[in-house]
């Protein structure tokens, strides 16, 4: 059964009929608004900016991918249609600043858009966190459940190698009473989980394993009870690796947004 959240999540056409502005548009991104998985993490990250007061907006039918995908696929024409299309958007709404639950969306509204018109300022949801807790606006007071337990962290490309952003998501996770781990290949050495490269689209070559599943090896040879990242493609690669490896099902992979919620008890 798919969760509902208990407050109105407003659209910018909301806003604007109501004489209203946001402090931040939340782009959902097209994980986040399509994929099942995806969708609990664009919930929790509702919650979090509904918790701690930011007035916010989502386009809603408005939003339409990135282009992203067109672009790395070496379709230029089509990345341009699309970008352009979402640019119109959000200029003619004046928006300002952009928050993302995805490293793919976040990295191409950010470095990709201004080459075409589209200058805002667009943080990760990871660095929209690590900034409420540096603010005292979260904490960890409800995190009994993730006492003790081990967590390793896995770095998404496009927010780790792609931007240099890897302390935000560990944020997250070091306000916890549990004990942070790292993989071997972590941080500016990290292995991409395969989604980045199309490998999520596609079967893996013959005689080859799955990158995805690699990189989970990685990941349980440290007996962690959660495997966390923040972005909806890992979460994908991640998921099925673990499914895979880990019959008896003793690890759970979590968005950085899913550990914040869970810690606030929001």
């Amino acid at each position: 059964m798919t969760e509902q959240l208990n407050f109105e999540v407003p659209t910018m056409a909301d806003l604007i009929a109501r004489g209203e502005e946001p402090e931040i548009l939340f782009w959902v991104g097209c994980f986040g608004s399509y994929d099942e998985r995806a969708q609990r993490t664009t919930r929790d990250i509702c919650k979090i900016l509904h918790h701690v007061g930011i007035k916010y907006a989502v386009l809603g039918t408005e939003e339409s991918c990135t282009g992203d995908p067109a672009k790395r696929a070496g379709n230029e024409f089509l990345f341009q249609m699309q970008a352009m299309t979402n640019i119109e958007v959000l200029n003619g709404y004046n928006i300002k600043k952009i928050v993302t639950g995805c490293p793919h969306c976040f990295n191409t509204i950010k470095n990709e858009y201004p080459g075409l018109g589209g200058n805002y300022e667009v943080i990760h949801h990871s660095q929209l966190i690590q900034q409420l807790i540096d603010e005292g606006k979260l904490r960890a007071e409800g995190g009994e459940s993730f006492k003790g337990k081990k967590i390793t962290f896995h770095d998404p490309c496009y927010l780790g190698r792609g931007n240099g952003i890897y302390e935000a998501p560990r944020a997250a996770l070091e306000m916890l009473d549990a004990q942070l781990v790292e993989m071997k290949r972590c941080k500016v050495n990290g292995l991409c989980c395969g989604a980045g490269g199309a490998q999520m689209f596609k079967e893996p070559e013959p005689g080859k394993k799955d990158i995805n599943v690699e990189r989970v090896e990685e990941a349980l040879a440290l007996n962690p009870q959660i495997v966390a990242t923040s972005c909806p493609f890992c979460m994908t690669m991640l998921n099925d690796g673990v499914k895979f490896k880990d019959q008896n099902e003793n690890v759970d992979v979590l968005d950085i947004a899913e550990i914040t919620v869970r810690a606030n008890g929001l």
